[in-house]
């Protein structure tokens, strides 16, 4: 009872409004507002930078029905950078929702969407694809890392489920380490054994947006849609995974079913992203830590804010890799990393400063 009334104090239980809910909605109004306009931001720069000069208001107008784009401006917009646009965006909103999702779900600031070996499992699935001569047919790349992605969080899973581990947060985590280390071990072998391909293979790790029009978009978007869908569903299960398993049980949860379906789901939102762009570092630990820094908020407005903001992030580090050494491209894993790497020195220096 004492857990139910300190739970009910923070409105996770049906409590009755509180003068200080008012100043949450604000609150929430507010950081909503900042975030949709940064998006919105992030696409006009995204649509902007490219080879060829477009004027910032006519791709705004165009946006809006309007504008005075000529004929091939359009065919630019529309063909070649929307889409690329369009994918970032799947991607970082995918990648961090599962980051807040994870952090959320095992207690663990520094958790990440590649916690469970999801990320080996793809690398694995998409260089036996490419040493096998299979990359260029239709679905073949994308499809490998789905399965791979999901199998690597499926081992986890049958890890974590025996008698003795009783699928705990830690034995989950654990799992996931393990099951990472052999798989990335298995794709180092087929790696060393095909040293042609492994151009191919580094160009998968590192991450890339390049896209042939809509084809990647519409093989993500479902997925994405789903898998943000049940997170936002979620929210307040969220609070009350990241109380701790005991809190949680007494306040009704079941906790290891609420558990797996958050880590499906943010899993499932990883194997899209990763299917369809490689590997890209950091996003899902550098979002939801800044939303949470900026914000002081719980995840019932963290989970909603880390999509758009997501979003919006991976958007203008895909600008900054096509454009830093243009006409060159720079791998945008590259970009996030070089972002990543020094928050999360950040990160650490400051839980240390708080212990």
């Amino acid at each position: 009872m004492k857990h139910a009334s300190r739970l009910e104090g923070t409105h996770l239980v049906g409590a009755p409004a509180r003068p200080s809910a008012a100043r949450a909605r604000r609150r929430t109004v507010r950081w909503t507002v900042i975030a949709v306009a940064s998006l919105f931001v992030a696409v006009v720069i995204g649509l902007f930078a490219g080879a060829v000069r477009i004027s910032p208001v006519g791709i705004v107008g165009w946006m809006f029905g309007g504008g005075s784009l000529t004929e091939q401006q359009k065919a630019i917009v529309a063909e070649l950078r929307l889409p690329r646009v369009v994918l970032a965006g799947l991607v970082g909103a995918a990648l961090s929702v599962s980051g807040c999702a994870y952090q959320a779900a095992f207690r663990n600031p520094l958790a990440d969407p590649y916690l469970l070996g999801s990320a080996a499992g793809a690398g694995l699935g998409a260089t036996i694809v490419i040493v096998l001569g299979a990359a260029d047919v239709p679905l073949a790349l994308p499809a490998a890392a789905f399965l791979g992605a999901l199998g690597g969080v499926g081992l986890a899973y049958l890890m974590a489920s025996t008698r003795a581990a009783g699928r705990t947060s830690t034995s989950l985590l654990l799992g996931g380490v393990a099951v990472a280390s052999f798989l990335t071990a298995l794709q180092t072998y087929v790696q060393q054994r095909n040293t042609d391909d492994l151009r191919a293979v580094y160009a998968f790790i590192l991450g890339r947006l390049g896209t042939s029009g809509w084809h990647e978009v519409w093989l993500a978007l479902p997925w994405v849609a789903l898998a943000c869908g049940v997170l936002l569903a979620s929210r307040r299960l969220l609070e009350v995974l990241s109380l701790g398993d005991l809190e949680a049980a007494s306040l009704g949860a079941h906790v290891a079913r609420d558990r797996a379906i958050v880590v499906i789901a943010a899993s499932l939102a990883t194997a899209a992203a990763v299917a369809v762009a490689g590997l890209i570092g950091f996003v899902g630990l550098i979002v939801p830590h800044a939303v949470r820094m900026a914000t002081g908020a719980s995840n019932r407005l963290v989970v909603g804010l880390s999509i758009l903001f997501g979003a919006a992030f991976l958007i203008l580090c895909d600008v900054l890799a096509r454009t830093v050494v243009a006409p060159g491209e720079l791998p945008i894993g590259v970009i996030t990393a070089l972002i990543g790497a020094p928050f999360f020195a950040l990160v650490l220096r400051r839980s240390g400063g708080a212990r």
